[in-house]
């Protein structure tokens, strides 16, 4: 217990130490430091360093929540806090993958629920950092073989399966993952023949997002706790599973350590943490009658940190019986029962009033828990202490196992030193024309763009991260403004993560939340102190497409929040000094002068992996450099004001320039760059925030740009530089640029530098009449006027080119198709060995059509016109249908569903399987909705352990059937509804020929924005009504989506019956089987059906979740402005309405 409890992994000994650096004691610890930003600017901050998360100020929204009493779905208006929080599981997915980045995820999504007395998670990020890929039979130039200790995981392997970990327990616990960062790094150091490797041997694996509490919820207060309440464990049994994990993840790896490596990993199920979640959403639904009084989640040590933690923040000692805490396997001992870090646990206090209610939400939702303990203030002798019974000893005469006075658990003033050093770096320069020309043979300037831009495009820090966006549910929630896939050709280039802040009935303002990434840790190997400085800015720059809300002065960034998560090796030499000068860098000096402060972080401080070479048993080590990972978090103004970086076309927008903002005022260091790394090199010239004055005038400029609306597209320069800026807007929008360097290389051997270096900047796209406009909002707030450079402008789309002059002399001319080709290899080579290849062999070749026009709405139907029939809104103003809103344990797409039938004027009811197991009565329901989700994890194939539930029980059999059979009823069934739906085909009335629901043809979970039809023979369905012959785009997310029918007769039946309302299409508009237009490959693009009186309907795709018009990957902007508040797909809920008149 000690080991874990005190564990550098629990306690941050090494953040909270005194430090020495080359003898000179410091004034600061690394957490004054980083506490220094937020005592600088507190302002907008409900809690910080406190709590499982950080809250912030919110704007005034809405809480949506089925009411206890009634069932019925209702808005509550209220302020809607945020809460950021970030965290790392680095250890865990070096030793095994797949659980590791799975719990990694699912632990973080824990601590966006145990804020406060209860909170939910929203939005999600998530990141990897690996050593060299060696993807085989595609080895890049750099990259290094050099051996891994035996018990890790190889790059290519954490790579193949963390993501698909992370990925599957956010879309099964239902959590939206809307950005992140993948980068890849392995190089030799040292400056002589000894070599230095640094990397990620020992992988970053980063969790994070954004989640909401109750302003009357948002802190912990010990005067809820009464004495005596009672402390129960939430979620999951105990299991062997996670022994030592606290312990394990201190230490850097190594063979020694394999058994306490294996022995530290979990295990994830998503869908207990969901049920867990729903048992906590349930209790924050009745406010200040929530039976919760404090909450905390179970991570590292398992119960034996999260119970005393517990109770001591709550102002309280504990006594615990160890037999109480479910347990799924008897023979564990006292130890492994107290320690083990089983997932899905949340620990809470709960009083003794409220213990019955609690029961009994828990037990609606299937959700186990156990009474431990209780909450002691102090014992006979006065002291507040911890003590641990077993009512089943091992041992005689019995003895408690713990019987100790909270003190020695958590010592008051305890501190460790720190005596480190500097080391001087021994770095040669980066020359990146000389390097060049030695790689390729030629010293033709063309030639070396040309071969610079391969190599850099198939960096995995540059190129396309595809391959680890579409595994993941981007939408579920339905709040999800942008995500990674921008424009019509969904093309992986956003900036930034936007939600909206809550659904609305009539609220016109558009609020929401953004979030961002920024990280450098190339430069870190130059100077930590400059790779911590470009972390934070990047991740402003980032943040800046939105439309971010202000604090008291336009255009300030005191809104702005940061989470700050640290990796380093601190027992390095010198790395422990390189540390202390990134967070003094930042914490005391950047930003507290930029205004704005890190409420939030985590660090993990053993970024170190050791081995044996098993031929030549020489010792090996791969150490990584100081890796700051910024998150930053702000509220939006306006969520439509988003930028994007998709060049519109010239037919769109009419002739338009490109603008660079050179923020580096001319700066050019080429050490750290993505160049440097593919030619084996580090530099050593870092890039740098050389003046903060220039970066604060840049925001206060971007606040005005989007309060004039004239920018079309933006984008940073980052990885790459200003060449894959440039690129990456031409990808997005499909189109060619013309590009000319007179104004930022003063010589042509200087144009791979103004090229390639990724100092600080961004793009504009503006039209060219509003050239002056754009110019005079930086003159009068923004950085000098000479760092504004328009370089070029956007070519017809017959040319997609990208053109690169110097002093009117063609540079190159890069075909859009190809280089956008190289900048997807990596992706696609990934994608092949993990998926079915010829689906990603497809999906590579599409990129070579320039004739593709992309996702388009072609309408029948005027999405503006949502109003119902006379007789129906008057009746409506008494009478509202009920909806049943049928949700299973592990559903977790009832929200959205609810809210669309809700704003079509219905009452929806929130309705558990529970219920209808218990007699609930579905008679006085006019619709049923059936709704997405992992129902027991899918584990009985997707849909079929619902359906098997619904077709074993007699009376809801019984119930069931019934309603199918009235014929003033109307069933939709989405996503997993729907693959349950499709499997009660025996109990719905003309659904004999229905197909079932199988793994789709990709083998992979695909989260997509594809193009369906409407088919004519749709008119009968109360869904679809009127909209027949429209073509649109609609939300994919699921991995069994390919409509498998028994037999070709009966796919043959549904067709001639028209039971088939729609299809998937490519962009063409032509119905396809082909991937991804066609994402699952049904045969004949079926993307649902409909029994023969068209009540009841079974679809894949997710109309529910795009139903607000501004949520959605991507909306036309002028078609946008004339649809109002709700888009197209809200008109398959106003039809139900209007038919249940």
């Amino acid at each position: 217990m000690f080991a874990q409890v005190n564990s550098e992994h629990c306690r941050h000994h090494v953040f909270n130490a005194s430090w020495t650096i080359d003898g000179v004691s410091q004034e600061n610890s690394l957490f004054g430091m980083i506490k220094n930003t937020h005592k600088s600017n507190p302002e907008y901050v409900i809690s910080a360093y406190s709590d499982n998360a950080a809250v912030l100020s919110g704007d005034e929204g809405n809480y949506w929540a089925p009411d206890y009493s009634t069932g019925s779905w209702k808005l509550t208006r209220e302020v809607v806090q945020p809460l950021i929080k970030v965290e790392t599981h680095n250890h865990p997915t070096a030793i095994s993958p797949f659980p590791g980045a799975a719990t990694g995820s699912g632990g973080e999504i824990r601590d966006e629920g145990a804020v406060g007395r209860g909170s939910s998670p929203k939005a999600g990020l998530a990141g990897f950092w690996v050593s060299d890929l060696l993807i085989p039979g595609n080895k890049r130039p750099w990259e290094l073989d050099i051996g891994r200790p035996s018990h890790y995981a190889s790059s290519l392997d954490i790579m193949l399966e963390a993501p698909i970990g992370s990925a599957r327990f956010n879309n099964e616990f239902g959590r939206p993952a809307l950005t992140g960062t993948f980068r890849t790094l392995l190089t030799n150091e040292a400056g002589s023949d000894v070599p230095e490797y640094r990397g990620y041997h020992k992988p970053i694996m980063i969790a994070g997002g954004i989640g909401s509490v109750r302003p009357q919820h948002a802190l912990k207060e010990e005067s809820y706790v009464e004495e005596g309440a009672h402390v129960i464990v939430l979620g999951g049994p105990a299991m062997l599973i996670g022994l030592g994990g606290g312990a394990a993840s201190s230490n850097t790896g190594s063979d020694a350590t394999a058994d306490l490596d294996f022995d530290s990993v979990q295990r994830g199920n998503p869908e207990m943490e969901r049920r867990a979640q729903m048992v906590i959403n349930t209790c924050v639904a009745l406010g200040p009658e929530s039976p919760i009084a404090f909450i905390h989640d179970v991570g590292a040590g398992g119960l034996s940190n999260a119970l005393p933690e517990l109770v001591k923040d709550a102002g309280f000692g504990g006594k615990f019986e160890l037999r109480q805490v479910e347990s799924a396997d008897n023979s564990m001992s006292p130890l492994q029962i107290w320690c083990n870090e089983a997932q899905e646990r949340y620990v809470l206090l709960v009083n003794r009033d409220g213990l019955n209610r609690f029961t009994s939400i828990c037990r609606r939702e299937r959700c186990g828990f156990s009474v431990v303990g209780t909450a002691v203030t102090k014992d006979e002798s006065g002291v507040s202490k911890l003590v641990l019974t077993d009512r089943e000893p091992t041992i005689q005469p019995p003895v408690d196992p713990i019987n100790l006075p909270m003190d020695v658990l958590f010592p008051p003033g305890r501190r460790i030193s720190k005596d480190v050093q500097r080391v001087e770096k021994n770095l040669r320069p980066f020359d990146a024309v000389k390097s060049l020309t030695e790689h390729c043979g030629s010293s033709d300037i063309g030639d070396l763009v040309t071969k610079a831009t391969e190599l850099v495009f198939n960096l995995p820090s540059v190129g396309s991260k595809n391959f680890l966006i579409t595994i993941g549910d981007r939408t579920v929630g339905g709040l999800s403004v942008r995500d990674q896939l921008v424009g019509p050709w969904q093309t992986p280039v956003a900036d930034v993560a936007v939600t909206l802040t809550s659904f609305s009935l009539d609220d016109k303002k558009r609020r929401g939340e953004a979030m961002a990434m920024g990280e450098k840790p190339n430069l870190a190997l130059i100077s930590a102190a400059a790779s911590a400085r470009m972390a934070v800015v990047e991740s402003l720059m980032n943040l800046g497409a939105a439309d971010i809300k202000p604090g008291p002065v336009n255009g300030d960034l005191k809104r702005v929040k940061l989470s700050a998560n640290w990796m380093a090796a601190v027992g390095h030499p010198g790395e422990g000094a390189a540390l202390y000068d990134a967070v003094q860098a930042i914490g005391m000096e950047l930003c507290p002068q930029l205004g704005v402060s890190i409420p939030v972080g985590k660090d993990s401080l053993s970024m170190k992996a050791s081995w044996k070479d098993k031929e030549t048993s020489e010792s090996q080590t791969v150490t990584a450099p100081v890796s700051l990972v910024i998150s930053a978090f702000s509220l939006v103004e306006d969520v439509r004001s988003t930028w994007t970086p998709q060049l519109r076309r010239v037919e769109e927008v009419g002739e338009s320039v490109l603008v660079f903002v050179d923020l580096a005022q001319g700066f050019r260091a080429m050490g750290g760059s993505a160049l440097a790394q593919t030619l084996g090199q580090i530099g050593n010239e870092s890039p740098d925030v050389r003046d903060v004055q220039i970066i604060r005038d840049f925001f206060d400029a971007l606040w005005q740009l989007h309060q004039e609306d004239i920018v079309l597209a933006y984008h940073d320069r980052s990885d790459g530089g200003l060449l894959t800026t440039v690129a990456e807007m031409m990808f997005a929008g499909r189109c060619g640029a013309d590009i000319s360097l007179d104004s930022l290389a003063e010589s042509e051997d200087k144009v791979l530098d103004a090229l390639f270096n990724e100092e600080l900047g961004a793009v504009f796209q503006i039209r060219r009449g509003d050239e002056i406009k754009f110019k005079r909002c930086f003159a009068t707030c923004g950085p000098p006027h000479g760092l504004i450079k328009t370089i070029g402008y956007v070519r017809p789309t017959s040319k997609q080119s990208l053109l690169v002059k110097y002093r009117s002399k063609t540079i190159v001319d890069l075909e859009r198709a190809k280089i956008q080709q190289w900048w997807t290899s990596t992706s696609y080579e990934m994608q092949k060995l993990r998926d079915n290849p010829e689906c990603a062999q497809s999906e590579f070749e599409a990129i070579q059509d320039n004739r593709d026009p992309g996702l388009h709405y072609k309408l029948k139907f005027d999405p503006a016109d949502v109003s119902l029939p006379a007789l129906t809104s008057i009746k409506s103003l008494v009478y509202k249908p009920r909806v049943a809103i049928l949700r299973e344990q592990g559903v977790n797409g009832h929200a959205e569903m609810a809210f669309a039938f809700r704003a079509a004027g219905f009452d929806a009811v929130d309705v558990h399987m529970s219920d209808i197991l218990d007699g609930f009565s579905l008679d006085g329901f006019r619709g049923l909705a059936a709704c997405g989700g992992f129902s027991y994890g899918d584990v009985l194939g997707a849909g079929n352990g619902w359906a098997q539930s619904i077709l074993m029980h007699d009376g809801a059999r019984k119930t069931f059937e019934a309603f199918f059979k009235r014929p003033d009823t109307f069933s939709l069934g989405v996503c997993n509804g729907c693959q349950m739906l499709t499997r009660l085909k025996e109990l719905i009335p003309g659904a004999e020929h229905w197909p079932t629901f199988v793994e789709n043809a990709s083998t992979q979970f695909e989260g997509r924005y594809s193009m369906v039809t409407i088919e004519d023979k749709s008119e009968n369905s109360v869904f679809f009504s009127g909209m027949s012959g429209s073509s649109f785009p609609i939300v994919v997310s699921h991995g069994e989506g390919r409509a498998a029918f028994s037999s070709a007769n009966d796919l043959q039946s549904v067709n001639d019956s028209g039971l088939i309302p729609f299809r998937y299409v490519d962009n063409y508009g032509s119905v396809t089987e082909r991937y991804p237009f066609n994402p699952n490959g049904s045969p004949q693009g079926v993307a649902g059906v409909q029994s023969r009186d068209g009540r009841v309907v079974a679809m894949m795709p997710h109309p529910e979740r795009t139903i607000m018009a501004d949520v959605g990957s991507w909306k036309p902007e002028r078609q946008l402005a004339e649809w109002g508040q709700y888009g197209p797909w809200f008109q398959l809920f106003l039809n139900a309405r209007k038919w249940a008149a």
